[in-house]
């Protein structure tokens, strides 16, 4: 007849869950059985709880494993955001300073473009009075001329 202690039907259960941790209970075998089918399902339960324990520790390995490449995985990640938030820094204080450097060129040549442009000016409004004072010069010089031709003074 085959009988159960509560430990081994714990065990069972706990295995039938898939409870992490659950003691070994090695069943005790005893000495003076005189059933040997009763001897072998108890050797059988052992072998069994040993597969079982052996079985978690596998499943825990594999679970370890797991968060230390998920772990290696995320330290990887915020290594390659910070070099990219650096990188992305480094690149927008050299736009920055490019643009601020572009800006001053710009106001240079504005400033450089209005002073030649006064300079152009000015020559161009020299030249047109030069040219009317001589005009006027010319015109006076012949109205004397005229004047004079009129009035016979040769």
């Amino acid at each position: 007849m085959a009988t159960t202690t509560v430990e081994e039907t714990q065990v069972k259960k706990a295995a039938a869950k898939g409870q992490k941790e659950t003691p070994e209970i090695i069943p005790e075998v005893s000495a003076t059985s005189s059933n040997p089918l009763e001897e072998l399902r108890k050797q059988a339960d052992l072998a069994y709880s040993s597969y079982l324990g052996a079985q978690r520790k596998v499943a825990r390995a594999y679970r370890e494993r797991e968060q230390a490449e998920v772990a290696s995985y995320k330290e990887v990640e915020e290594r390659a955001n910070r070099e990219c938030d650096e990188t992305i820094k480094r690149a927008l204080a050299t736009r920055t300073e490019r643009d601020r450097s572009a800006k001053e060129v710009y106001e240079r040549a504005l400033q450089a473009s209005a002073q030649e442009y006064e300079a152009i000016v000015d020559e161009a409004l020299k030249v047109c009075r030069q040219t009317v004072q001589q005009q006027w010069q010319v015109t006076n010089e012949l109205s004397d001329q005229i004047w004079n031709i009129f009035q016979g003074n040769m």
